[in-house]
C-alpha cells in the first residue's frame, strides 16, 4: 500500500508530471542565468532563481482572475 493519501493513480501521475515540470523549469532558469552571467557565483545564481520564482509576470497576485482579496482574511 502507498504512503500517499491520494489513491487515484491518474491524479498521482498528473501531480508527478506537474512537479517534474516545475523542477525542469527551475533547472532551465538556473542554466539561463548561468549563460547570461558566466562570472556569477553559485549563490548569486540561486538568488536570481529565487527572485524569478517570487516575481511572476502576469500573475503578480496569483493565478486566479478577478480582484485580489485581502490576504489578512486567512490570519
Amino acid at each position: 500500500m502507498s504512503d500517499s493519501p491520494i489513491r487515484d493513480s491518474e491524479v498521482m501521475r498528473r501531480m508527478e508530471i506537474a512537479f517534474d515540470l516545475f523542477d525542469l523549469s527551475v533547472q532551465m532558469k538556473r542554466e539561463n542565468l548561468r549563460r547570461q552571467h558566466p562570472d556569477a557565483s553559485d549563490e548569486e545564481i540561486e538568488q536570481g532563481v529565487r527572485a524569478w520564482l517570487r516575481h511572476r509576470p502576469g500573475a503578480e497576485h496569483g493565478d486566479g482572475e478577478g480582484v485580489p482579496g485581502d490576504p489578512s482574511r486567512f490570519s
